[in-house]
């Protein structure tokens, strides 16, 4: 293994930082890692629940407003549900 040459501010080391032996080692570790890593992706991509708001934001949202006997007086709704009540309006 070459030595590299020391900067000014770090102390020489005695000896290597990792034993050649680790090499392998770390590089069998990286693989397992990987393919563990890879396989869990396509188990989540497989087990997950297809996400509503993707065909939901496909369309314009729908706002409305009622303010009939029986409905809340001025409730505007955003795509059927109550956002808020729009207090002294009986028309739009």
């Amino acid at each position: 293994m070459t030595r590299l040459k020391p900067l000014p501010w770090q102390r020489e080391l005695a000896e290597p930082v990792s034993p050649p032996w680790a090499y392998p080692a770390r590089r069998a570790a990286a693989l397992v890692l990987h393919a563990a890593s890879a396989t869990l992706a396509r188990l989540a991509r497989r087990l997950a629940v297809p996400r509503a708001t993707v065909r939901a934001a496909a369309r314009p949202p729908v706002i409305e407003f009622h303010a009939e006997a029986g409905a809340p007086e001025g409730a505007l709704y955003l795509d059927g549900k109550l956002v808020g009540w729009l207090s002294g309006v009986k028309r739009l």
